[in-house]
């Protein structure tokens, strides 16, 4: 929870900083010694084929003299860091946290914003983030291979030649150039292989990248791949429950309802194809055409154990510890597929001739995110369930002991036995009607992109005018997380079909391999052998009529969007004698088709009432205008200050704003689950200002404060409906209760960021290899529901720090590199309009080092050793407080070796 009190001093510590930075001015200048590289430079685009320092100086370069306050990473095509996607390349810049999924890279949130809050191009043709089930609009970086781009460009202040669609940040990922590097004929790659500490499971990763230029005539093409095999501990707690709630036991205290034992060992993939032609016939013209192919792969086993401490037949539990008797357990076993697929195919040209500039490109994209766990769930049964004692006075690793169930000293009763060496995990057998159940989760989303845009600019004197148009067709089309189709695998179920199924047979002799307290252990359970099994089982169904995927996926849960966005821009550059100004306007017409389906079931007070799906549309139409204004002051040779201010926009996400939803009208009020059409955008105002030092030994020192407006907040929650959107055949529904996605009232983001990088160029050598570059970030803010007040945005750490320490001389490089993030909120609890704050769900602060260890035998060839996460992180979760723990996840320590070339 954000004070205001503690907003305003952070904002007058950040002036105070600004003001201190400027007084730098009469710091001596101390005489800068230039290390050389094997480098090429051309307007706009960097190929870095040297050390650290030439890298960091070319993006210092672009930073002095960009339009607008920006932060870029140059490739560094000898690897310096131990980067293997965008995410993770991303991270090392100021005020950028990353946010990951069982260890690995995937989302980025720059300022400490909600990761919807920052929009992406490539090549500066806007993408659209599609992940699982349409519910956020984040994009994947993980399926960006890093080896793919030559730079990274984080735009923290729009100018209107950038999309809109991006309230704290825009971030361009710019790919290869052959023409913007030396003529002849190029190879570079790596090759690489490790092991993951936890499991010993192999790493790898490869690279190779042929390029061929005469100065007229460019083509590169290229390849990557990394894969490792893991193994991910992991524990989770179900929901505290009390007992004034009515769905908690009334023969226990308050507690947890379940403790969550699982171990994943997956399989992930990161691949990318990629290819480019250009050609020059002359200086200032260029025609090209791109092509991209990523994909990220995940092939998960899962064993999953969830000791039910709410069903106990009796006992007590509550924060500390708990003895219940006769608890049941339910396993859940799968091996699960996810796939997200990128194909990004781009043709353009530029032109520049006596002022002129005019840039035009065509693009059309796919995104495929894929998701299919046939996950086997079965219990143990009920004389077979054990009575259990558990111990939370480590809150993230509670400790479990297991007794036999034996009958008491009256008739009927029950109590605890005699202590169990460990879980029989052959109890989980087809042991009632029912059986065990299969379940084919699913969910898949598909967009196709076409985009079209021209940029064109005159420079007249001092002055530079640019006007250009975009237009947009998207279709998203897709479908949530589905479980409505589950078989059961009773023998009765299977009659007929020659095959049967029991969970214990596919017990191994192998045990977990963790590094997590207990109290008991485990054996693996052959996933593999089993998908294999059930995959024979749902096509003998099939076949049989008696399984149709088809039923998969219940209507109320697809959408189909169409997104038509029709953008003209224009805007002024003036520039001065100390500095210059660019303002203007971005106007934006958008066009939303949105089509679903709402399911009403049968109405057991109707007779003769059956379920129906409801056919819904709700298009939306709009246009918006965007202002933005970036001042730069060149206050001396090597100060420069920034002031910028700029209007923003962030469109709620496909799976929020579908049309699908499951209506209830048997409860009263009745109640609906689904999307919200309804939802309006967050529109935010925006400003910025900064002071940047540039310092000898390729550095710089600057200071940054931000301050975001936002309107419209969106935010999950349970609300009255409001309209007359799902009234039919008379039926008023506009007081049912909908569980969806809502617009909040206002809300602020602000912070201030520290950034300070260089070589020590002044140190005696050798000392003089050794380098820093480091930035601190501090943020707050928060926004209001009408139930709730000072919530803070989720995703957002108030505290981001990125730090390395790097020596670079003699043909050796080594780099340690520091990150840390504090707690943030990750998930606002369902119910009084954003929850109360006991039941928030937040991620516990984490902190990761990694080293880069790089040798140069030649010129042309260099070996490294990368040593990742070698503070064992464990990425935790709680409800409320730490008193409440929900999830604890470790991977272990990676460590890979390898080499390098490139001729």
């Amino acid at each position: 929870m954000i004070l205001a009190t503690r907003s305003g001093a952070l904002l007058r510590c950040s002036i105070s900083v600004l003001a201190m930075a400027a007084a730098a001015t009469a710091m001596p200048v101390m005489a800068q010694t230039a290390q050389a590289g094997d480098e090429a430079e051309t307007e706009g685009e960097i190929i870095v084929q040297g050390a650290i320092i030439t890298a960091q100086g070319e993006s210092i370069a672009q930073k002095r003299n960009a339009d607008n306050l920006i932060d870029i990473s140059a490739a560094d095509s000898v690897g310096r860091f131990p980067d293997q996607n965008s995410a993770a390349a991303l991270s090392r810049l100021p005020a950028v946290a990353v946010q990951r999924d069982q260890g690995q890279e995937r989302y980025i949130q720059v300022r400490g914003a909600p990761n919807r809050w920052t929009s992406v191009s490539i090549d500066g043709i806007p993408m659209i983030g599609a992940d699982e089930g349409g519910l956020t609009r984040a994009y994947r970086f993980d399926a960006v291979p890093a080896v793919i781009l030559s730079a990274l460009a984080i735009n923290k202040s729009l100018t209107p030649n950038l999309q809109a669609e991006a309230i704290v940040a825009n971030i361009d990922l710019r790919t290869f150039s052959p023409l913007a590097g030396k003529t002849g004929f190029h190879v570079q790659g790596d090759v690489g292989y490790g092991l993951m500490e936890l499991g010993d499971g192999d790493q790898r990763q490869g690279s190779l990248r042929v390029s061929y230029s005469d100065g007229t005539f460019g083509i590169v093409a290229g390849a990557s791949h990394y894969r490792r095999e893991q193994v991910t501990d992991n524990r989770e707690v179900g929901l505290y429950d009390n007992p004034s709630d009515p769905r908690a036991n009334a023969a226990t205290q308050f507690g947890p309802t379940e403790i969550d034992i699982r171990q994943y060992r997956l399989v992930r993939e990161n691949n990318g194809l990629f290819a480019g032609l250009e050609y020059s016939p002359a200086e200032g013209q260029r025609i090209y055409a791109k092509t991209i192919y990523t994909e990220f792969k995940d092939d998960e086993q899962r064993d999953q154990y969830e000791i039910r401490l709410d069903r106990a037949l009796s006992g007590t539990r509550n924060l500390s510890g708990g003895d219940l008797v006769r608890v049941p357990v339910r396993a859940s076993f799968n091996l699960g597929n996810y796939r997200t697929r990128n194909f990004i195919n781009t043709i353009g040209g530029d032109y520049e001739e006596n002022g002129w500039k005019v840039n035009f490109a065509a693009n059309y994209t796919r995104t495929e995110n894929t998701t299919f766990l046939p996950l086997v769930q079965a219990s143990t049964a009920t004389a077979t369930s054990p009575s259990v004692n558990y111990d939370f006075s480590r809150p993230n690793f509670p400790i479990v002991r297991l007794f036999q169930t034996v009958p008491g000293a009256t008739a009927g009763s029950f109590v605890r036995g005699p202590a169990l060496a460990n879980f029989d995990q052959t109890t989980i057998v087809n042991t009632n009607a029912s059986g065990a159940l299969l379940i084919p989760i699913v969910q898949d989303v598909f967009t196709d992109s076409f985009t079209v845009k021209l940029d064109v600019a005159k420079e007249l004197g001092d002055v530079t005018l640019t006007g250009g148009f975009l237009y947009a067709d998207r279709d998203i089309n897709g479908f949530l997380f589905s479980t409505s189709n589950a078989l059961s695998l009773s023998p009765a179920a299977l009659a007929g079909t020659g095959l049967s199924f029991n969970p214990a047979s596919y017990i191994t002799n192998t045990p977990w391999d963790t590094g997590f307290p207990l109290g008991l252990t485990f054996n693996y359970v052959d996933n593999t052998r089993m998908r294999a099994d059930l995959d024979n089982i749902f096509a003998t169904l099939q076949s049989q009529g008696r399984f149709n995927p088809a039923n998969n996926v219940p209507a109320a849960n697809r959408f189909a969007l169409n997104e038509k966005t029709l953008t003209g821009y224009g805007m002024a550059k003036f520039v001065f004698g100390s500095g210059q100004i660019v303002a203007g306007a971005r106007v934006e017409h958008f066009k939303l088709s949105n089509q679903g389906q709402a399911l009403i079931p049968a109405n057991p007070r109707i007779p003769g009432s059956v379920a129906v799906f409801l056919p819904r549309s709700v298009p939306q139409e709009y246009t918006d205008i965007f202002p933005s204004v970036n001042a730069r002051f060149d206050v001396t040779d090597n100060m420069v200050f920034r002031v910028s201010g700029q209007r923003g926009i962030a469109r709620p996400s496909f799976g929020e704003i579908r049309v699908g939803s499951a209506i209830n009208d048997t409860t009263l009020p009745g109640s609906i689950a689904g999307g919200n059409p309804n939802l309006k955008p967050e529109y935010t105002w925006g400003v910025d200002a900064s002071i940047e030092y540039y310092i000898p030994g390729q550095g710089i020192l600057s200071v940054s404060a931000y301050h975001r407006w936002v309107e419209n907040v969106l935010f999950s929650s349970e609300s009255a409906v409001g309209t007359n959107e799902f009234n039919t055949s008379g039926i008023d529904r506009s007081g049912y209760l909908l569980t969806s996605s809502f617009n909040g009232n206002s809300g602020e983001l602000y912070g201030v960021e520290f950034n300070y990088q260089q070589q020590f160029t002044f140190l005696p050598s050798p000392l003089d290899g050794f380098g820093f570059q480091g930035n601190l970030t501090l943020i707050e803010g928060s926004f209001d529901t009408d139930a709730r007040q000072n919530i803070g945005f989720p995703g957002t750490s108030d505290t981001v720090v990125n730090a390395s320490l790097y020596y670079e001389k003699y043909g050796l490089s080594v780099r340690a590199s520091y990150q840390w993030r504090s707690d943030y909120l990750e998930t606002l609890s369902i119910g009084t309009g954003g929850g109360v704050a006991t039941g928030d769900e937040f991620r516990g602060g984490y902190t990761n080092v990694d080293v880069a260890i790089r040798y140069d035998i030649t010129p042309n060839i260099s070996v490294f050793a990368d040593l990742n996460n070698l503070t064992d992180a464990k990425y935790t979760a709680f409800l409320g407080t730490r008193a409440r723990p929900t999830e604890v996840e470790q991977i272990g320590r990676r460590y890979l070796a390898g080499i390098r070339f490139g001729f």
